[in-house]
């Protein structure tokens, strides 16, 4: 009976020393696998292709987990972290403070390797470093692509490289910058503003101005681009483009119940609306019924022609209207609110801001509303704009991919 008690005192011994002792050692292995592999990639292409030269090296950095990178972590400081601060910004706190011991000192170029959303990336963080990569941009070295192209659209001003993106992105400015347009903006985007103004101000308790900026935006966003008016049907469609961006933020995984897979299926019901909205045009046209619909952007989409005279069929022409809206929605809203935000705590220019816009709205003949040719005499609303646009991250990240080997101060 006492050797018995012996041999299983032996195996729990045995067993309790596998956990301590080789569960971790695993786990570090696993953990240290992807990075490893990367780093002997590139050390064996630049040993075969630097010999007897100066060699670059890789950033610093860690590949994080296989196939899942360190997306979660990114995820993480989306969703739950708050210091030293949500989003991108922790994330990219938190590297130099673990390769360079804290703020932004001698020998960190911005630049570090890590894995998201399923790629190896380069995460590039300091103003002359995004300097480089969109100078670079000109001459081929990096292109435009998205994690997950299918969900923005492929054949969209984002994901297009070349002459087809060079002719969208003329468009889009045209229609957006020029004199008749900016009119337009300033007629449709005042009246709404002004109602959710006061909407808050009658309101009992607290308004949340992060959700009720978005509704405001999308809803002039949406009339707009598409002409369409606040329905059940925008409501919906609300809901489907806050699907689409969480789906762009997530591990491009098409499993039930992932992020993903929400927003492939928004993406659809967002396809199913447009691609409706453009036949019906369509339709009117062969009618030859003109109507305040041919000045929008989508109108604008499906009359442009390239050099041969054809014109973009209602894939393209749906794939770059999802993608304007989806790149109008997050980045206007999150303008707005981080100007909210900041004129809340400096009441001094909050005082100045109402000032111009109270000076401006009395002397004019438009019912108070402030039009295009008010816009060069308010100088101090335009400093408030840039200033919240240089302190605010009002776009959380820009992709690129990079077509050849790129090297920047060594690395």
């Amino acid at each position: 009976m006492w050797m018995h008690a012996q041999v299983m005192a032996a195996d729990w011994a045995w067993w309790i020393g596998l956990l301590l002792g080789a569960v971790p050692l695993l786990v570090l292995a696993v953990w240290h696998s992807n990075d490893a592999g990367h780093c002997a990639a590139f050390a064996l292409k630049r040993w075969r292709h630097h010999r007897g030269a100066t060699r670059p090296r890789l950033p610093p950095g860690h590949m994080g987990l296989p196939f899942v990178g360190e997306s979660l972590w990114l995820l993480w400081y989306y969703k739950f972290a708050r210091r030293p601060g949500p989003g991108p910004d922790g994330f990219v706190d938190a590297r130099r403070r673990r390769y360079y011991g804290g703020a932004a000192r001698a020998g960190d170029v911005g630049v570090y390797r890590t894995h998201l959303f399923g790629s190896p990336t380069v995460l590039v963080c300091s103003p002359a470093a995004n300097k480089f990569v969109l100078n670079s941009s000109q001459d081929g070295a990096f292109g435009i692509r998205w994690p997950a192209p299918e969900l923005v659209g492929l054949s969209c001003l984002v994901n297009v490289e070349g002459r087809q993106h060079a002719r969208l992105r003329g468009f889009v400015l045209a229609a957006i910058n020029r004199p008749a347009s900016l009119r337009a903006i300033a007629e449709v985007v005042q009246p709404r503003v002004v109602a959710a103004l006061r909407s808050w101000a009658d309101a009992k308790g607290t308004v949340s101005a992060a959700t009720e900026i978005k509704k405001v935006t999308f809803e002039n966003i949406c009339k707009m681009f598409a002409s369409m008016d606040p329905s059940p049907v925008t409501d919906m469609m609300d809901g489907w483009f806050a699907g689409l961006l969480a789906g762009l933020r997530a591990f491009p995984i098409d499993f039930p119940g992932t992020a993903y897979r929400h927003a492939r299926a928004c993406r659809r019901k967002l396809d199913a609306v447009f691609r409706e909205e453009v036949q019906r045009r369509r339709r009117r046209r062969e009618g030859t019924v003109d109507d305040a619909t041919s000045r929008d952007l989508m109108s604008g989409l499906m009359e442009m022609e390239d050099e041969q005279g054809k014109k973009l069929c209602d894939d393209e022409v749906v794939d770059n209207i999802v993608s304007l809206i989806v790149a109008g929605y997050e980045s206007t809203s999150n303008a707005m609110m981080w100007a909210v935000y900041h004129l809340a705590k400096s009441p001094h220019a909050l005082h100045k801001l109402r000032e111009e816009n109270s000076v401006v709205s009395r002397d004019n003949k438009n019912g108070g509303f402030i039009t295009l040719d008010d816009i060069p005499t308010m100088k101090y609303t335009a400093k408030v704009v840039e200033e919240t646009i240089r302190v605010a991250n009002v776009a959380p990240m820009v992709h690129r991919v990079a077509h050849r080997d790129v090297e920047y101060r060594g690395n």
